[in-house]
């Protein structure tokens, strides 16, 4: 019996759910290994997943896939269908459209389909009259097996070893995101799904929350985190997918979107209007603006040290060129504001460069 069945005013979810939404339970006695067997099935993989709400359709056909040791970001702006998605991909509701498999199988299935999986969506919930510990044991009770046993390293992990007895309605917020935390590995989980565990968090819970995960990745697990605090998940993540209205319009590897994205610089001339035209007359530049009296255009290696020549030539002596380095929150806004999202939409692996042309 749960404690909510029990009689208590206020049920503690799974820490698979987290969010006051039942959620089926990982069996007893669970893997007690975070590694993936090597050539099996990949964590998550999504397939023309959709949910509508009567007329509001909050995802339109989302496609990804996790790999067995990806930190993988789910990005998009509130509203983008983030949370939707993770509910779904957790069992948590029925997909319109679409289907789910976590390591092969499908959570709306039956409850094996969600071993070796934990994690909490919008924000795990506790009684906030018990101590932590008191918490995580009544939810080790509820999961069973030796999930008991993973009390000590799971709240050592998180490093709440010392406030154990304090209860739970004293922490703040980011101390209950981390207790969410404890709870998920009570489960030993070779795939952890977190929905925006750092928002709200000041920037020691920032930090803090970043490394943690960063321990969790370092040990073998694979994880999925849903963000858009940008930032954060460039310094963790090493594949992304963008979601914009419901749809993904990038999914791939960092590195390779920055890659694709070419680099933006910043340039000083003793003739800036001369500057301008010289540079928006090379096909290869892009993205040209003039911002008090400096231009920023972007380019590759080959195409700036061309451009020199031209605006030497042209009689705009240059002052000053220097290349910036290229933020994920710069590609986010390209995939998700104005024409170049539109454009982006009909081919997710585009590079932001070519999505902003």
């Amino acid at each position: 019996m749960t404690p909510a069945a029990a009689g208590e005013p206020d049920g503690i979810p799974s820490p698979v759910a987290g969010d006051g939404t039942p959620a089926a339970l990982t069996p007893a006695g669970g893997p007690a290994s975070a590694v993936t067997p090597a050539g099996g099935p990949p964590p998550i993989e999504v397939r023309g997943l959709v949910k509508r709400y009567g007329a509001l359709t909050a995802v339109a056909g989302v496609d990804l896939t996790v790999q067995t040791g990806d930190v993988y970001g789910y990005l998009g702006p509130n509203g983008a269908g983030k949370t939707t998605s993770l509910r779904m991909m957790l069992g948590l509701i029925s997909p319109t459209e679409g289907e789910v498999r976590l390591f092969g199988r499908d959570p709306m299935q039956g409850i094996a389909a969600l071993e070796g999986v934990a994690g909490f969506v919008e924000a795990p919930t506790f009684y906030p009259y018990l101590s932590a510990r008191r918490n995580l044991e009544l939810l080790a009770a509820f999961d069973g097996g030796d999930a008991g046993d993973r009390i000590e390293p799971a709240l050592e992990t998180v490093e709440l070893t010392d406030r154990q007895r304090d209860r739970v309605g004293g922490f703040s917020h980011g101390m209950r995101q981390r207790l969410g935390i404890a709870a998920a590995l009570l489960r030993a989980p070779r795939l952890l799904l977190l929905d925006e565990p750092a928002t709200g968090l000041d920037p020691a819970g920032m930090r803090d929350m970043r490394l943690l995960i960063r321990q969790l990745a370092s040990q073998g697990m694979t994880v999925l985190l849903s963000s858009h605090l940008l930032n954060e998940v460039e310094d963790v993540c090493n594949r992304v997918a963008i979601v914009r209205a419901g749809r993904i319009v990038y999914e791939g590897e960092i590195s390779a979107l920055k890659r694709g994205a070419g680099t933006r610089y910043r340039l000083e001339t003793t003739d800036d209007e001369r500057a301008l035209a010289v540079c928006r007359a090379q096909p290869a530049v892009s993205d040209v603006s003039l911002d008090h009296g400096r231009i920023s255009f972007v380019a590759d290696e080959a195409t700036a040290a061309e451009l020199s020549q031209a605006l030497v030539e042209s009689g705009a002596l240059i002052v000053a060129m220097a290349p910036q380095t290229v933020t994920l929150e710069d590609l986010f806004f390209s995939f998700t504001e104005g024409d170049g999202a539109a454009a982006a939409a009909g081919d997710r692996s585009l590079p932001a460069r070519e999505a902003t042309v």
